[in-house]
């Protein structure tokens, strides 16, 4: 059996263990710090295709936000989808994530698709979940005593997984049914806490003071945070792949008429 290989954890928490109350991107400051000028986006003919076109992510995650800026899609209308996650927690966690993830991004695209802002070109969502050593979707903890008992639980089960979807959806150029291109992933991460933590680390965490839980990883960090990056550019570029392969379809086809 070949070697399994772990990275060890960045010194950033795992943000997929924050409350669920939204949190907005932080202001900029300007005392001691350059202010540092958005990324270009990355040299890809299909992303060129799609630049100053209005890019929605379906997500109030301030930290999915910044994931997509560091491949240059930095101008997004963040717009999130108000539909309940009421999908069964007796689904499987990758089934689950998947379909609370495509909810998402129908119900945004359905909603933007004849706004006066545009159609947008594309659509991104996301949704991450904590699964229990047993198998158990966890709650998203919704207080601070919640957080601390799901962390304690955690901590003392040594080590669980997190799953992501990301559903990426872009409006076709020809009429075909549905009109849409949809493309979408699930990425799953083994997260190891470390065997020493007390409560009062733990509680240190939550408060923002910078103590990390988590020892090592197994899988991509980026997942943890709640987007893995490469799968989402993947999507990304495969939704439009879908729509220019279409158009040229539709050429062909006339040409031969």
């Amino acid at each position: 059996m070949a070697e399994v290989k772990y990275t060890t954890a960045p010194l950033e928490p795992p943000p997929s263990y924050e409350t669920t109350a939204s949190i907005p991107p932080k202001s900029p400051t300007t005392k001691g710090r350059l202010h540092r000028a958005p990324l270009p986006l990355l040299d890809l003919p299909l992303l060129s295709s799609i630049q100053g076109r209005r890019i929605i992510l379906a997500s109030a995650s301030p930290r999915r936000r910044q994931l997509l800026a560091q491949i240059g899609l930095s101008n997004l209308s963040v717009i999130p989808s108000t539909v309940p996650e009421a999908f069964s927690k007796t689904l499987s966690p990758f089934e689950y994530v998947l379909q609370t993830a495509t909810q998402k991004a129908m119900t945004v695209y359905s909603s933007q698709i004849d706004s006066p802002d545009g159609e947008p070109a594309l659509v991104i969502a996301a949704d991450t979940v904590v699964v229990s050593p047993r198998g158990q979707i966890l709650e998203k903890p919704r207080s601070e005593a919640d957080h601390i008992a799901m962390l304690k639980g955690l901590r003392d089960s040594i080590s669980h997984k997190v799953y992501t979807a990301v559903v990426v959806m872009a409006p076709l150029s020809s009429a075909r049914d549905p009109g849409y291109a949809l493309e979408s992933t699930v990425e799953e991460t083994t997260v190891m806490f470390g065997r020493d933590i007390s409560d009062e680390l733990i509680l240190s965490y939550i408060q923002g003071i910078g103590a990390v839980l988590v020892e090592r990883i197994e899988g991509n960090f980026e997942n943890v945070v709640g987007l893995p990056l490469r799968p989402t550019l993947a999507l990304i570029e495969k939704v439009l792949r879908d729509d220019e392969d279409l158009v040229d379809e539709f050429a062909e086809a006339e040409d031969e008429a």
